[in-house]
């Protein structure tokens, strides 16, 4: 519960943002919800340590192989740093064209320019955040990860009141961001330096010439990453070419409805993914296959649960919900009807969500992109050619029938029972 509680957390920060987006307009409400798939893609490059180390550590606590688990944090620290680097470097190039590629023109794309700037500009002390987390998952502690959550929240929440009353729109939603990530960053990494026994002057030496550390993680995060980075790209081609053609409102509402609906449901999901991966790793790790299957089974009930509370409350809760981040009726009336299709794909989201920590647990990562990328993908043209027919509805539609089948294929995968071997 408190890794769940810790992932929507993290991604309250999304809520945050485009609550406080409601004062500055409809045009900078659009600009930070296509901006999500921006923060979507460098987050799968941070996925390339994130997701290959957590499995390693977790597997290295249940083998009590200290050393080894010393070794993976430090080049997990050493990873991190060198893609938030690149990520920096590439944002200071290649925003102008980022944004080109979501569609976004005029004052929407002039407030999408300032927030992805100073995000992943400024925000590279952040950038160890999710490597951060994927350690305290692996190790059990997220009770710690949570705390720190709810401290990156809460300066979050301040730190907008203070930027949008001084009057520095979109630019101040970012630098309010960056800040607190940074903060709770710094204070995680202090932590789990004394967790791992790592003094400063090692953390800051060279990185030394064991590449084996190195190899295992992009091993097991790439087929992670290159999926999550795909996922982002296919909504930057919907938001090309079905999306953004729509019009402003419907940019609006995608934001609202993917980061005050589904920014706390999934997280929901990921959480519950998130802990069972790390008892997945921990209990083959410690050569108790059984134990690793037990954990995975007894979580399904709870994943089930959160998906199908998650559809009633998509259903039946949206005007009240996205109500509270819009004044435009238009808007308005573009978000009530994403969450109420997007209702139907959130029972197979959930356990979806579930088998990838299943497989990820064990270091099993390529069927996860296997079964992802091509659905994924095939939301571009069905996306295309149902919105040609039936507006925003289609779109969302071919969202749903996708989901529904990444949902059996990995389901299926992680029920064959071959990640035990």
């Amino acid at each position: 519960m408190p890794a769940a509680a810790s992932a929507v957390l993290n991604n309250a920060f999304r809520v945050i943002d485009q609550h406080a987006a409601d004062q500055l307009g409809t045009p900078a409400q659009a600009a930070m919800g296509s901006c999500v798939f921006v923060l979507i893609a460098a987050f799968a490059l941070h996925c390339l340590v994130a997701a290959g180390s957590g499995p390693l550590i977790a597997r290295a606590t249940g083998a009590r192989a200290w050393v080894l688990r010393r070794n993976v944090f430090v080049r997990s620290v050493y990873g991190a740093s060198a893609v938030g680097i690149g990520i920096a470097g590439l944002a200071l190039l290649f925003t102008p064209a980022m944004v080109r590629l979501l569609g976004l023109t005029g004052e929407t794309g002039e407030n999408a320019l300032v927030f992805l700037r100073v995000l992943l500009v400024g925000g590279l002390p952040a950038a160890l955040g999710p490597t951060l987390d994927a350690a305290f998952i692996a190790l059990g502690r997220t009770r710690t990860m949570m705390a720190l959550q709810v401290l990156a929240a809460l300066l979050n929440y301040a730190g907008n009141v203070t930027m949008l009353h001084a009057g520095y729109g979109v630019g101040g939603t970012a630098v309010a961001t960056v800040v607190a990530r940074t903060i709770s960053s710094l204070i995680g990494l202090y932590l789990l330096c004394g967790e791992f026994e790592v003094g400063v002057a090692e953390l800051l030496g060279p990185a030394g010439r064991e590449v084996r550390a190195y190899l295992d993680m992009l091993r097991i995060g790439l087929p992670i990453s290159v999926n999550t980075l795909a996922y982002s790209a296919v909504y930057w081609a919907l938001l090309n070419t079905a999306i953004s053609p729509l019009g402003k409102e419907v940019n609006a509402a995608l934001g609202i409805g993917f980061s005050a609906l589904e920014g706390m449901s999934y997280p929901v999901y990921l959480g519950i993914s998130q802990a069972v991966s790390s008892i997945v790793g921990r209990r083959l790790g410690a050569g108790e296959p059984g134990q690793a299957v037990r954990g995975a089974l007894q979580a399904i009930p709870w994943t089930l649960g959160a998906g199908l509370t998650a559809t009633m409350i998509f259903r039946f809760g949206a005007p009240t919900i996205c109500g509270a981040f819009t004044h435009d009726p238009l808007v308005l009336q573009q978000a009530e009807l994403y969450a109420r299709t997007l209702a139907w794909s959130q029972p197979f989201v959930a356990i979806e969500a579930l088998a990838e920590g299943v497989l990820a647990g064990a270091g099993v990562t390529l069927p996860i992109f296997l079964w992802s990328m091509p659905l994924n993908a095939l939301r571009i043209p069905l996306g295309v050619l149902l919105a040609g027919r039936y507006g925003a509805e289609g779109v969302w539609w071919a969202i749903n029938v996708t989901s529904w089948a990444k949902c059996a294929g990995k389901g299926f995968t992680a029920l064959s029972g071959r990640w035990v071997r």
